[in-house]
């Protein structure tokens, strides 16, 4: 990856923020009528099962990146490399979110998760650059914890299970984008999410579980991911799969060569985007404060209507407050 150069983005003036902050608050009242790839912030390895103590505020950031250089087009593999200068471009995202948490009792908690995303490619317009920035499709939630393991002492086979009921509010990147950053769409989303522990000591498994229904277009996706893990004081370490369906809508197009056909893909309103992807990750979280540093990968290995994306990604979790503040 260090031999590819990627497209840069220019940090935003003060006055760009405030539109932009502007364009948060009319997004709840004005949602946008367009369909692209899925990109709304969410925590890998089954992180939300967990919930703060009673009281506690957790301050979360999460850092992303992905590049892709191959697509589906329907279920065709195409190969969307740019060369220019000797170098390599591909379709870029860079973006980051704010992941806060609240825990109302030992029972209920509450998330939001927003930020911003800025995305870039050449292929598609033979070699120009284009891009696209704004909020990322942001989301929020309450969760409701059904079992906790470590409490449940008379049914040691009961996991940790978790119930989330969430919503999606579209971004103020541009839709028309040739794979926009996200589906922005209003949406709904219930989901279970479940860790336990088992075998030798620190390993456990992992599942999360949940149907989107996207109102604005009326289309409907389920994920789900499942894996392992294993903890070692104050590290985990996540190995597990991912996979993205969409039940309904078109297949996306492919003309042929970008010198020929400008741009030389059709993007539906209403792609079909199903992807598989292998997610890697490790944490460690410090042994006074409790603050959570993480490192996640994850590699879209097959797909249809989609990208073949590689996304890295930081994040940081810091909890403030709770009953047993230090």
């Amino acid at each position: 990856m260090s031999n590819k150069k990627r497209l840069s983005f220019e940090l935003e003036s003060p006055t760009r923020w405030l539109a932009i902050a502007a364009g948060l608050l009319l997004t709840v009242t004005m949602p946008p009528a367009a369909l692209a790839s899925d990109n709304v912030p969410h925590r890998p390895f089954a992180y939300w099962a967990d919930l703060p103590e009673e009281g506690q505020f957790v301050a979360g950031f999460v850092y992303e990146q992905s590049e892709a250089y191959h697509i589906w087009a329907g279920t065709q593999y195409h190969n969307v490399t740019q060369m220019s200068g000797g170098e390599h471009y591909g379709i870029d995202i860079n973006q980051g979110y704010f992941a806060l948490q609240y825990g109302l009792n030992d029972r209920w908690a509450l998330d939001l998760n927003v930020g911003v995303t800025s995305e870039g490619w050449r292929y598609f317009d033979n070699g120009g650059i284009q891009a696209a920035t704004g909020i990322m499709d942001w989301s929020f939630g309450v969760r409701y914890q059904i079992f906790n393991e470590l409490t449940e002492t008379n049914h040691p086979w009961v996991p940790t299970l978790t119930f989330r009921a969430g919503a999606v509010m579209p971004g103020t990147y541009s839709e028309s984008f040739i794979f926009a950053p996200g589906n922005r769409t209003t949406a709904i989303e219930p989901e279970l999410l479940l860790r336990k522990h088992f075998g030798w000591p620190g390993l456990g498994l992992y599942g999360d579980g949940l149907y989107r229904y996207n109102m604005t277009i009326g289309t409907s996706q389920y994920i789900i991911a499942a894996g392992l893990f294993q903890q070692i004081k104050g590290w985990e370490i996540d190995f597990g799969y991912k996979h993205l369906q969409t039940l309904s809508g078109s297949d996306i197009i492919w003309l042929g060569d970008p010198s020929t056909y400008n741009p030389n893909i059709i993007y539906p309103r209403d792609p079909r985007e199903n992807n598989d992807a292998i997610q890697f990750g490790f944490s460690y979280t410090t042994a006074k404060r409790h603050w959570r540093y993480g490192f996640q990968l994850t590699s879209v290995v097959d797909g249809s209507n989609s990208d073949a994306k590689l996304w890295l990604g930081g994040s940081i979790d810091i909890p403030i407050g709770g009953k047993h503040r230090e």
